[in-house]
């Protein structure tokens, strides 16, 4: 070993040493504590960790967010991407601390725990603490219930100021809806939750809705229903009480403790259904404490009551299937469509430019239809059996060829308009969706089982 091999590993040594020793404390941590945690832990595990700013907040604060995973700086193939977002409302602040345990938890444990070890090496994770710096700032004091820092800086409420896929919302998009939204667009993000206060409940799709989402019979049914069922349920049940549906101080109770968004209370403009329609991400809303800001002397017991859930929860974006398609010379065909009989998207799925799909499903037997999206060529179908893949931590692979030499497509991006407002009219005037609402869609079929 050279002297400065020897050195080198010296210096992470020490600073591991010096990470473990000062690590996640259950305190609040304010911004400048915030930012000098993330740091600690990148300079202590820095092949193991990428931290960046997505952007600042309207008082200029950053909005930080961690990678973590074996390939934590980039893409890599076969490797889906999952993301926790808390703090979106200031004054709901659990999130945000359990955020720091997780990663905590995460870096001491790799290499140690298997399943940390295989999540970590199989799933790259990103994190972000708070997306609403400012509010949680102008929080001065814990509060149980409603207060000023719910608002980012300018006074507006960001799970209200995303671009809805039911009505048109006419909200000036502020820049930390920007910056996760321009997050989302980069990054091919598979698995979701974004971390609230003020109730004890796991949140799925739609929050909005009408009559095309059978939301007049007071349920807003995703084309995935299914599937956020069960993730919403994964959650619930590997948490300590939320699987009770308890309610909080005597108000609606949630069996299970699952809820359909829209069931709940309407919505529009909500990250979770901006995630769903037009980043091809399934997210759930985790409401963590009937206590918006709770005091800190709390928080540990909110680790242990959230951690098994916050794991498993992670393990779900190896549901289903995934694979690449490529042209007939190996290439990778980029917005190639893929769909679901039963559950087309009015934003249909499309492949990133690595030609990469990843579709969460629950295990059964599917048949998985394929187009490029170009005329000239053949769509392609394959029945497949899905098995639950979840603990081998990789969703059933399955790659597609063309044989054409060359496929390209045309397929335009979607619209960030009212998707569902023309499916909506229609539907309850009686009438058959529009023609081209649905069209081009490519179908992966379910069979039977």
């Amino acid at each position: 070993m050279t002297k400065c091999c020897r050195f080198s590993c010296l210096q992470g040594w020490i600073s591991k040493r010096f990470y473990q020793a000062a690590s996640c404390s259950s305190r609040y941590h304010h911004g400048a504590e915030l930012e000098a945690f993330l740091r600690r832990v990148h300079g202590a595990y820095p092949a193991l960790t990428h931290l960046h700013s997505l952007g600042r907040s309207v008082q200029g604060r950053d909005l930080w967010v961690l990678v973590l995973g074996k390939y934590p700086t980039h893409h890599k193939i076969g490797i889906p991407e999952f993301k926790y977002v808390a703090n979106m409302h200031g004054d709901e602040t659990v999130g945000r601390e359990m955020l720091l345990h997780l990663i905590d938890f995460l870096v001491t444990n790799y290499g140690s725990d298997p399943v940390v070890t295989r999540l970590l090496n199989n799933t790259r994770i990103h994190i972000m603490p708070s997306m609403n710096p400012d509010g949680f700032e102008a929080t001065k004091v814990p509060d149980c219930y409603y207060s000023l820092g719910r608002y980012n800086g300018n006074g507006e409420d960001l799970n209200r100021n995303f671009p809805d896929a039911f009505e048109l919302n006419n909200v000036t998009v502020q820049p930390e809806t920007r910056a996760v939204m321009e997050w989302i667009r980069r990054e091919t993000f598979v698995l979701s939750a974004n971390l609230h206060g003020g109730a004890l409940v796991a949140s799925y799709a739609f929050d909005n809705g009408n009559a095309a989402t059978g939301s007049s019979q007071g349920y807003s049914r995703a084309p995935d229903d299914d599937v956020f069922v069960h993730l919403a349920k994964t959650y619930s049940y590997n948490h300590a009480s939320m699987y009770k549906g308890a309610g909080c101080d005597n108000r609606q109770t949630f069996p299970g403790g699952i809820t359909n968004g829209f069931s709940w209370y309407q919505l529009e403009g909500g990250m979770q259904d901006y995630n769903y329609v037009w980043g091809q991400c399934l997210e759930i809303t985790l409401e963590l404490s009937c206590c918006k800001y709770p005091p800190e002397d709390q928080l540990e017991k909110f680790w242990r009551d959230n951690r098994a859930a916050l794991l498993e929860y992670m393990k779900q974006v190896h549901l289903g299937v995934k694979g690449q398609v490529l042209d007939g010379s190996g290439r990778p065909v980029a917005q190639a469509i893929v769909e679901a009989v039963g559950r087309s998207h009015v934003c249909p799925y499309r492949t990133n430019e690595h030609g990469e799909y990843f579709l969460l499903l629950l295990p059964g037997t599917y048949v998985i239809n394929v187009s490029a999206t170009v005329p000239g060529f053949q769509s392609q179908l394959k029945t497949v059996e899905i098995p639950d893949n979840t603990a081998n931590f990789s969703a059933l692979r399955y790659d597609f060829t063309f044989p054409a030499v060359s496929v390209r497509t045309g397929a335009a991006p979607c619209p960030t308009s009212p998707l569902y407002g023309e499916l909506g009219r229609s539907a309850a005037a009686g009438r058959a969706a529009p023609r081209g609402v649905l069209a081009a869609t490519v179908l992966l079929a379910l069979t039977v089982t």
